[in-house]
């Protein structure tokens, strides 16, 4: 179904500094469009948040996904938080309310529900062993995320300091990623940068460990199969690569906003267009 704009269209959008890379218009749109929603979602690139929150406000802006740098930025200026959201540290999705005529902004964290739904599709987590690597906010998302589904985890992180005081946060024991090589378990969740564009020769981790898990998530979509998948999948593991998590945390958002239900498979595939690739890696 084509997309109309006019008068009545409401509009929702991604904040964050920079936004032009943002995959969530293509999937979002598709989804309006698809279910005859007269709703639009607009790339904001933010450079003053405070300004911008409030610019968002004047302009009747119903919704937004709030990515880096803003996801812990933007606390202090919401109105509510939930509690998973306030617990992880970090806001990714805001609903902006009409209450009493004034303008309430309420802010949640679907990082983690995407985590989870992706890697529920291929094992229960609610024995799993986890060894997450990275200590930033992905990382702290989806650790909080698998923990609430009954998983044991394990923080592996180059940065002591960090790696340390976020272990500290969920309650799991922390590694040096040089350590890495030692640890085995379930699933191994990489939630860092590491094999991103343009090092895409790199893996975070020896391929001489990957036997030793049966799940290994990717949380970097550029490029799709990074080094980590592909060696992952010739080591005889099930793989999930970063669309997937991008995918289900928009679908918590879409639903969210429209109380109704996504249209998984077509979201699914307009990201997958996005990045130039057809067919689920």
């Amino acid at each position: 179904m084509a997309m109309t704009i006019n008068g009545q269209t409401t509009l929702y959008g991604i904040i964050g500094n920079p936004v032009s890379h943002s995959l969530s218009p293509a999937m979002h749109n598709a989804a309006f469009a698809e279910l005859g929603e007269n709703r639009v979602y607009l790339p904001f690139p933010l450079q003053d948040l405070e300004a911008g929150i409030v610019g968002l406000k004047a302009l009747g802006v119903k919704g937004v996904s709030v990515t880096i740098p803003y996801k812990e930025a933007v606390i202090p200026l919401l109105d509510e938080i939930e509690d998973v959201a306030r617990q992880i540290g970090a806001v990714n999705t805001i609903d902006i309310l009409d209450v009493g005529g004034k303008k309430r902004l309420y802010g949640s964290n679907t990082d983690w529900l995407g985590a989870n739904r992706a890697l529920s599709e291929k094992m229960s987590l609610q024995v799993a062993q986890v060894v997450l690597l990275g200590a930033g906010d992905s990382a702290r998302a989806i650790g909080f995320g698998v923990q609430q589904q009954g998983a044991q985890l394990v923080l592996c992180s180059r940065t002591e300091s960090r790696g340390r005081a976020l272990a500290a946060d969920l309650g799991c024991l922390w590694h040096s990623l040089d350590d890495a090589e030692s640890l085995h378990g379930d699933v191994l969740v990489n939630a860092t940068s590491v094999g991103m564009q343009p090092d895409i020769q790199v893996s975070p981790v020896s391929n001489t460990i990957l036997p030793r898990f049966q799940v290994v998530m990717d949380i970097v979509y550029a490029p799709l199969e990074t080094r980590l998948l592909r060696e992952a999948k010739a080591a005889g593991c099930q793989v999930i690569n970063g669309l997937e998590m991008l995918l289900y945390q928009g679908v918590a958002q879409f639903e969210l906003w429209t109380g109704k239900t996504a249209p998984v498979e077509l979201m699914r595939q307009k990201l997958y267009q996005a990045t130039g690739n057809t067919l689920r890696v």
